[in-house]
């Protein structure tokens, strides 16, 4: 099983900034989100983090007793020239690109179909051995940030990258992915648990 778990409330996201790929360190309130899906998420083989800080600090926080893999494909989308604006300062005609183009790219960042390329390959790398009814030997832990782990959603719901703009999911959220058969499929999304 691939458990995707986006990382704990980070500064940036208590102000309401978009948050890319700038530095922004767990919260107090983050820190207690970790620490709650710490009872949850045990048992696994493998720990991927995003190499952004948050992430680590959550892949770390976590409990798990394992390394901590960096995979830059896990990286949330680059913001370019919009990162760390109020959210609500966003020009309405961006957000509508943004919202109905998976191939609309803010000034200077990174388009939502580009995470989604990234992404899909690290999941098809992750379920490679899963493959043919075949079961994955132990569970995989990526933590990460809302773009990515929506793509991977997408990957495994066998849809485009548009879903993208469908998904809310919360910060120190749980999604799970397993193989079916022949295919990904989508075992839960955006569960969260107290703090």
């Amino acid at each position: 099983m691939l458990i995707l778990v986006r990382h704990g409330q980070s500064v940036a996201n208590a102000a309401g900034l978009l948050s890319g790929r700038a530095p922004s360190p767990l919260t107090e309130h983050g820190r207690f989100q970790v620490a709650a899906l710490s009872r949850v998420v045990g048992g696994a083989g493998r720990l991927i983090s995003s190499p952004l800080g948050r992430a680590r600090e959550t892949a770390a926080a976590l409990g798990l007793e394992l390394p901590v893999e960096i995979d830059e494909r896990w990286i949330e989308v680059d913001y370019g020239e919009l990162e760390g604006e109020p959210v609500g300062a966003v020009p309405a005609e961006i957000w509508h690109h943004w919202r109905s183009d998976p191939h609309f790219r803010p000034p200077g960042g990174e388009t939502v179909a580009e995470v989604g390329i990234r992404v899909r390959l690290a999941c098809e790398e992750l379920f490679a051995h899963a493959g043919a009814g075949a079961r994955a030997e132990s569970d995989v832990v990526v933590v990460s940030h809302v773009s990515p782990i929506k793509a991977a959603v997408a990957w495994a719901l066998g849809v485009g990258d548009e879903l993208a703009s469908r998904l809310r999911l919360s910060t120190a959220s749980v999604s799970s992915l397993t193989w079916a058969v022949d295919r990904p499929v989508l075992l839960s999304f955006n569960q969260t648990y107290p703090a």
